[in-house]
């Protein structure tokens, strides 16, 4: 009796890893931390100085709050161009991408462009006592973050351009949606712990 031998059809190719997506999230989990623990030490430093304004911001330091405010609403408005990339390149559509992507690059760099107005216009020295090097601390490393995120968004733009990514396949622009959302979201806590309350 011969034995029929059956051939199994051949495995599926094995998934590929998310290493961009699982990479970008490891690194919004130490920014969270990093944030968190300088957030933390500012409300705790206010706190130590005697918990209001008056006793914790120098008198001569003004805040242009006009300006603060729009640099925020600039960084919010930059997360909804940075979803509509996702968004768009989701249903192959390669041309909104493109503009959405840029379009979140230029709210980025308007609004280091404000925050450059306001540290010009605020009257702080840099290491004059620990208010002034807790904001200088505070918002400069936003600030570096939010240019690393424009620098992100750059890449995947020119990668998109390249035909890198497709409604198959946006992990690329996903994770520096995610990373983009990061930094809007770390935005608006500096905004309101650092400009709004002081």
């Amino acid at each position: 009796m011969a034995a029929v031998v059956s051939s199994l059809p051949p495995a599926p190719p094995p998934a590929r890893p998310r290493m961009l997506f699982v990479g970008t999230a490891l690194a919004v989990a130490a920014g969270t931390v990093l944030f968190a623990a300088l957030l933390g030490a500012y409300l705790a430093a206010r706190d130590a100085a005697g918990g209001t304004t008056a006793a914790w911001v120098p008198a001569e330091v003004t805040f242009r709050e006009v300006a603060t405010t729009v640099a925020m609403l600039t960084l919010v408005s930059s997360s909804v161009t940075v979803q509509w990339a996702v968004y768009a390149m989701a249903r192959s559509d390669r041309r909104n991408s493109y503009l959405a992507l840029g379009l979140t690059a230029l709210f980025g760099l308007a609004y280091i462009n404000s925050m450059a107005y306001v540290y010009r216009n605020m009257g702080l020295e840099l290491a004059r006592d620990e208010y002034s090097l807790l904001v200088y601390a505070i918002t400069g490393t936003h600030v570096a973050v939010l240019f690393g995120a424009v620098v992100f968004v750059g890449l995947t733009a020119f990668r998109t351009l390249g035909g890198r990514y497709s409604a198959k396949d946006t992990e690329g622009i996903t994770a520096a949606a995610v990373f983009w959302h990061f930094t809007v979201v770390v935005g608006v806590a500096i905004w309101a712990i650092v400009f709004a309350l002081k």
